[in-house]
């Protein structure tokens, strides 16, 4: 990213190569670019403001990819409540001699965007309850900046423990010792942290969990991933950044803080163990990387802002202990993806739990994958994601 000459107009050369595996993004290339620039530390250093402004804008104009809860001939779609939370509910139309599978999930965009009727999210929904036969409940949640942690986590929550209650698993039709929660993204992180805090809280337990490119942890943004992706379209590394700061708080200072990988004060030192990726990632994904001990931040930061150092924010802060009772678990890494390490240390730290885990790495894929059905990887992930659905739920 060039800047113009001093004194001349403010214009930029944005260029970051594609790797040559990644077929079908050169299209919207620049644009991503020009939106990782709009969000880099740089620019908000004095424009927080316009940022807020941003996302109200993008919020407006992402409306357009929204479509209405239309049914048709194998599927009902309907939007309505759980526990006060808007979700859109999928019910198969053909009739089924025992009660049906059910997938309850949770969308991604940083906390801060999305919404389960953008027309890609509806499109996995109907193909996930027309091929399984399921019920799926894809919800929505109350975003950033708006609304911080853990209002967003709650929301999630809240709909997925009404959801479980034995009288609306009968109403739907539900077979109670098969449901998975799943989701991508923000969506996925929403859905490690319920998928730990639900089996302490209610009797029915869920059978799979299934998450895609999920951000886990919020400790180390210096991973193998942050470093080499950091100009990745989609999700460079500022923007990355940003949406898990603006989850927390709308105070310039944590993103900063991150942004220099220094936000973590030293009495929390000992949760670094759990996401020391030296230890946690396979060989080949350290290509040459040296891990550095890591450099302190302010206590009165955390203070302030403690969400970040919460399990609910960062599911791999969970002691293994934790992770023990946690249910079949299928997990989706990117290779171009600055959260791809953190899918990554989570696939070690489940089966050194017991959990078993099938990972599928793609290793032609950018975060986001599930947000563009108008490319063939979509499809493709799309159709190994339910396939995994229907061979374990």
């Amino acid at each position: 990213m060039v800047p113009s000459s001093p004194g001349g107009p403010d214009t930029y050369c944005i260029y970051t190569p594609l790797p040559e595996n990644i077929e079908e993004l050169m299209l919207t290339n620049t644009l991503l670019k020009a939106l990782a620039h709009l969000v880099s530390l740089q620019f908000f250093e004095f424009q927080m403001g316009m940022c807020r402004h941003l996302i109200q804008r993008s919020s407006l104009m992402l409306k357009f990819l929204e479509v209405p809860p239309t049914s048709h001939k194998n599927v009902i779609v309907t939007d309505t409540k759980f526990n006060n939370t808007p979700v859109r509910v999928y019910v198969p139309r053909r009739k089924s001699d025992t009660l049906r599978r059910s997938v309850f999930y949770i969308h991604g965009g940083g906390w801060s965007l999305g919404s389960a009727a953008f027309i890609s999210y509806d499109l996995l929904s109907r193909r996930t309850a027309d091929r399984l036969n399921a019920v799926v409940v894809s919800t929505n949640y109350r975003l950033a900046p708006k609304y911080h942690f853990p209002v967003q986590f709650e929301d999630v929550y809240d709909a997925l423990k009404w959801f479980l209650n034995k009288n609306i698993l009968e109403e739907y039709g539900v077979d109670p010792g098969r449901i998975a929660v799943s989701g991508d993204s923000a969506g996925g992180n929403l859905a490690a942290a319920v998928a730990q805090q639900v089996w302490r809280d209610v009797k029915i337990r869920l059978k799979i969990q299934s998450l895609i490119y999920p951000a886990l942890q919020t400790l180390d943004v210096e991973t193998p991933s942050y470093q080499d992706n950091a100009y990745m379209p989609v999700l460079p590394k500022s923007l990355m950044i940003w949406f898990y700061s603006n989850y927390i708080t709308s105070d310039s200072a944590l993103r900063k803080a991150m942004m220099r990988n220094q936000h973590v004060p030293v009495e929390a030192a000992p949760l670094f163990k759990l996401v020391n990726w030296s230890s946690l990632l396979p060989e080949r994904f350290l290509k040459g990387h040296v891990y550095k001990a890591p450099t302190f931040g302010s206590s009165e930061l955390a203070r302030k802002h403690p969400g970040f150092l919460d399990v609910r924010v960062a599911p791999l802060l969970a002691a293994d202990s934790k992770l023990q009772d946690l249910p079949l678990t299928y997990l989706v890494t990117c290779q171009y993806d600055v959260v791809r390490d953190d899918g990554l240390m989570y696939v070690r730290r489940l089966r050194d739990a017991g959990i078993p885990v099938t990972h599928n790495s793609v290793e032609d894929g950018l975060h986001g994958i599930l947000s563009f059905p108008v490319f063939k990887i979509y499809y493709r992930v799309m159709e190994e994601y339910i396939r995994w659905l229907d061979e374990n739920l």
